[in-house]
């Protein structure tokens, strides 16, 4: 080991748990991070500085100035940054040492097992179901540790699925403590429903310690545990959880052999901003909609609904538009004219155009929705423009 390595490790290498012989563990392992936001940041963060060898980092997302309250990894420098690429840059400066793979992309089930199959042990920082079962069932199927958490305005989720414990006993998978998911639209997300800023921080910390864990052979990971983190009691829970030995993709004799459509189990829609198709027939761009509306009396010409929640509109709603919450929609169709030329906003935009969607299933033709959303409009437009 050169000598700045032997500075850079020195608290490492002075832990018997961990030492020269541990070190060298890490500098050969590889870790596939799953999204670079909230729960990404430290993990990859930590990771780095851990001396893990290589870190795959896979995110679709630019960064927006709302990341900033969580996602430690970027700054006001990074704004408008696709994440990965930001990420691969502060962590090459954190360690030069480590290799980043900056994956800008989706990860789904057309690279799930060539993804997973290139790493040791995956850490899953995405917030929807149809990903997380995806993982799950790719790393089942590829022998390899998945390191899940999960967040939610005060209260995280930890625990390590698709290993087996000190006994030897083999240990549950995702799907062995959430056999199905929930209804389709009862969970919100993060953008939805909020997040308090150090928790995933906390969960992340949480993750990247389980995979040192993993990684160096040591200590107790939580496999057959699940750790709750309360962080508006300021406690922590442990519940056990077993393998079901009828589980479809670990159990027994299971019966999925290979990745599905997960999407259509979770009951989720393909997400209509991302198709091509859609996105060109029903999509408007930020600066588009400002001309649309700088002409003579646009009220006349196109008329706005924003579809956010009512506690995502305190600071105000989108100028001159009428608020609909996307959960009130259905039952206030009647309140909108079918031949108006509608405009649906909301700070994420895929719910802008499930809502566009829901319009066009009830009769009405001249609709459209923000692409990008909310942010994309305070971004290109009005940076004054009041975002929660």
């Amino acid at each position: 080991m050169q000598t700045r390595n032997l500075e850079r490790y020195s608290r490492h290498l002075l832990m018997p748990e961990v030492g020269l012989a541990g070190q060298a563990k890490l500098a050969q392992a590889r870790v596939l991070c799953l999204g670079a936001g909230g729960l990404g940041s430290p993990v990859a963060l930590y990771l780095a500085a851990a001396g893990v060898g290589r870190l795959g980092l896979i995110d679709d997302d630019a960064v927006e100035r709302s990341n900033l309250q969580r996602q430690v990894l970027f700054g006001e420098s990074s704004l408008g940054v696709p994440k990965v690429r930001a990420a691969a840059e502060r962590l090459r400066d954190l360690n030069p040492e480590v290799e980043v793979e900056a994956i800008e992309g989706v990860f789904d089930r057309s690279n799930a097992l060539e993804l997973v199959g290139r790493y040791d042990l995956v850490v899953d920082g995405t917030d929807n179901f149809p990903t997380r079962y995806l993982v799950n069932d790719a790393c089942v199927l590829s022998g390899k540790a998945y390191v899940y958490g999960s967040i939610f305005r005060f209260d995280g989720q930890v625990s390590v699925f698709g290993q087996r414990a000190q006994s030897g006993e083999r240990g549950p998978c995702y799907r062995c403590v959430y056999p199905v998911p929930p209804p389709a639209g009862t969970v919100p997300s993060c953008a939805e429903g909020g997040v308090l800023g150090v928790l995933p921080g906390l969960v992340g910390m949480l993750q990247a310690q389980q995979a040192l864990l993993l990684l160096l052979g040591v200590g107790k990971p939580l496999v057959g545990r699940l750790l709750l983190v309360d962080a508006l009691e300021t406690r922590m829970r442990e519940l056990r959880i077993e393998r079901d030995v009828a589980c479809p993709v670990c159990g027994d004799a299971p019966t999925i052999h290979e990745l599905g459509d997960y999407e259509s189990f979770c009951g989720v829609e393909a997400r209509p901003d991302r198709d091509p198709g859609f996105l060109e027939d029903y999509g408007i761009g930020a600066r588009e909609l400002a001309r649309a509306l700088a002409g003579p009396e646009p009220s006349r010409r196109v008329a706005v609904i924003d579809v956010r929640e009512r506690q995502e509109t305190q600071a105000g709603l989108f100028p001159g538009a009428r608020h609909v919450p996307f959960s009130e929609l259905p039952g206030r169709l009647g309140e909108l004219d079918t031949a108006q030329d509608l405009v649906v906003v909301c700070r994420v935009a895929a719910r802008a155009a499930a809502a566009v969607q829901l319009l066009l299933e009830h009769g009405f033709r001249k609709v459209r929705f923000l692409d990008g959303g909310l942010t994309r409009w305070q971004r290109e437009v009005d940076p004054e423009f009041p975002l929660y």
